[in-house]
């Protein structure tokens, strides 16, 4: 028996199955009858006992001063504050409701308190606050937390989603694949696992094959599809596909170290999309010209407190000193939507992929902006920087970020600290920042478009939405209109444009893009030598003629069969 889904990162997975049940929150707001209260007061304790030791346990398993650690120190605290157990019970019997409502409440409070508060460290802890009572909520529905630290197996993890924080939790040397029920090739846990380089299934509907725990599976990310207590002759078959990926894959080892050049000697810039220092580390395994994209807020997801100017600083300099003076592209702290991460505080919107935003964010938090501008400022007196923003839409924005970077320098030549000078550039996101480009670039040393978003919003389709995700894939006619008319703009004012978006990252696609007139490709590590045997494979003037051809096309099916049916 076999589930299908959308594979997000490609390879063979064999392990045992193990479902994490993170989100099991729902609540009876009904009254409870008298004779029951003392029964919610014994489900309460037991659930914050419970919670303590599971977390204790994995505590052993952790370097001390590993962030991880720190995130679970700060919840154990929480979890044995007397007074806020007893303040949760009482609540339970003054007004007669169940301890899931009386710790919805109660926490409800502390973290609106938290949140109200000047000290932007205390503030930011209102969202951990948050968390913990879901946790303890889903321990009082049920639900069923495995400690992870005690792995010892290969495993293959089955989830409904997975926040880039809990992401950040999994022990990566025992977990083989990931299967999701909800999410898209776009979303933010299909980018983490496949710079992960773990095989993982997004929009997977399991739950209908009752795959209990512990049940042997082969997660085939070739195919698209979870196999479930597989026979010895399909084992077989898939452990001989899995020999084939992995000889393919050395195969492509071999072009680390040659150009990526088209046969007929056309260069294109091959950069990578990382999010972390250990990222950083694998540049060259690859062959990587450079960072065309360095995501910032990857380097939150897995602490609680936000890392202040003199932290932030280091980072890009140790990340500077891994560059040896290949190109740095750092984009500035992207966070809302479908990225929460456990240092920022956010808020609740109805809209939140069109809401407090990317950059928008930032506009509205300007110390935490500057926090990090005056870091980079810093850290470009060591090294060439190139810093782009998120989320860019029109010029004033613009003007109001680069007045911020003025604030910045004037702040350290006061402070006496030295900076360097910085190369501009946006990640071209949305129909409004095409339309509005013309009059921006004049600011801009550099544009990067940002595919992923690009195709939200011109498609006004969730990139995270199963249902939405084959009936607006990532290329589409109206959005490849779109990125040609950016290349057109940008370069008639001698602008490079490079495409960070998971459609760098297709080989099929690349050198389509590379024939419309893309300079530079920022794709993921797993994915580079990928792109670069098929631009290694292919004349420039074959590309100039797919280029030409897909533009003419007006049909997702139609553009869909003539990439897929490229030699």
């Amino acid at each position: 028996m076999s589930v299908t889904g959308i594979v997000v990162s490609s390879g063979i997975a064999f392990g045992k199955a193990l479902h994490l049940n993170f989100h099991h929150e729902k609540i009876d707001y009904r009254l409870i009858p008298t004779s029951q209260i003392a029964q919610e007061s014994q489900r309460l304790h037991h659930a914050f006992d419970t919670q303590k030791q599971y977390l204790q346990q994995s505590l052993l398993k952790l370097e001390a001063d590993s962030a991880h650690a720190a995130l679970i120190e700060a919840d154990l605290l929480i979890l044995d504050d007397e007074d806020l157990v007893a303040e949760i019970d009482s609540t339970i019997g003054k007004l007669q409701v169940s301890a899931a409502v009386a710790i919805e409440r109660i926490f409800g409070h502390q973290a609106d308190e938290l949140a109200a508060l000047d000290d932007p460290y205390l503030a930011n802890r209102a969202e951990d606050v948050l968390c913990l009572s879901r946790r303890l909520i889903a321990r009082l529905n049920g639900a069923q937390h495995f400690n992870l630290s005690q792995l010892d197996q290969d495993t293959i993890i089955f989830a409904a989603d997975l926040t880039p924080a809990e992401f950040a939790m999994l022990p990566l040397e025992h977990i083989s694949g990931l299967v999701l029920h909800t999410g898209g090739v776009t979303s933010h846990t299909a980018i983490l696992a496949r710079g992960a380089g773990l095989p993982a299934l997004l929009s997977c509907q399991y739950e209908q094959a009752n795959i209990a725990n512990g049940t042997d599976v082969v997660l085939n990310g070739v195919d698209g599809e979870v196999v479930i207590a597989p026979n010895s002759a399909t084992i077989k078959q898939l452990l001989a596909l899995k020999q084939q990926d992995e000889s393919r894959k050395q195969q492509l080892l071999m072009l680390k170290d040659l150009p990526a050049e088209t046969l007929d000697g056309k260069k294109v810039g091959l950069l990578a999309n990382v999010g972390s220092l250990n990222d950083i580390s694998h540049l060259a395994d690859v062959g990587a010209e450079g960072i065309g994209l360095f995501r910032t807020e990857f380097m939150l997801m897995n602490t609680n407190t936000l890392p202040d100017e003199k932290t932030q600083y280091q980072f890009y300099c140790d990340a500077l000193h891994l560059m040896a003076g290949n190109t740095f592209t750092i984009r500035t702290l992207d966070v809302g939507a479908d990225k929460e991460l456990p240092c920022l505080a956010t808020i609740d919107e109805d809209n939140p992929a069109l809401g407090l935003r990317g950059i928008r964010y930032s506009l509205s938090h300007p110390e935490l902006f500057k926090t990090q501008i005056k870091a980079i400022l810093r850290a470009a007196n060591h090294g060439p920087i190139r810093l782009m923003f998120p989320m860019i839409n029109q010029i004033e924005e613009l003007d109001a970020l680069f007045e911020y970077i003025e604030q910045c320098k004037a702040q350290l030549v006061e402070e006496e600290k030295g900076f360097g000078e910085l190369s501009y550039g946006i990640v071209v996101e949305t129909p409004a920042a095409v339309l509005n480009l013309k009059a921006m670039l004049p600011l801009l040393d550099f544009i990067s478009i940002g595919t992923n978003d690009l195709t939200q919003y011109t498609m006004a389709a969730d990139r995270t939405n199963p249902m939405l995700t084959r009936q607006y894939p990532s290329l589409s006619p109206a959005v490849l209109t779109l990125i040609q008319q950016t290349i057109d703009v940008a370069h008639q004012r001698n602008i490079r444009v490079s495409l960070c978006g998971e459609l760098a990252s297709d080989p099929k696609v690349a050198p389509l893009l590379v024939g419309m007139g893309i300079d530079e490709l920022s794709v993921n590590l797993s994915a580079l030598l990928e792109v670069k045997s098929a631009l290694r494979n292919i004349n420039y003037q074959t590309c100039l003629s797919q280029a030409k051809h897909a533009l003419k096309l007006t049909r997702i099916d139609e553009l869909a069969r003539y990439i897929n049916g490229i030699d």
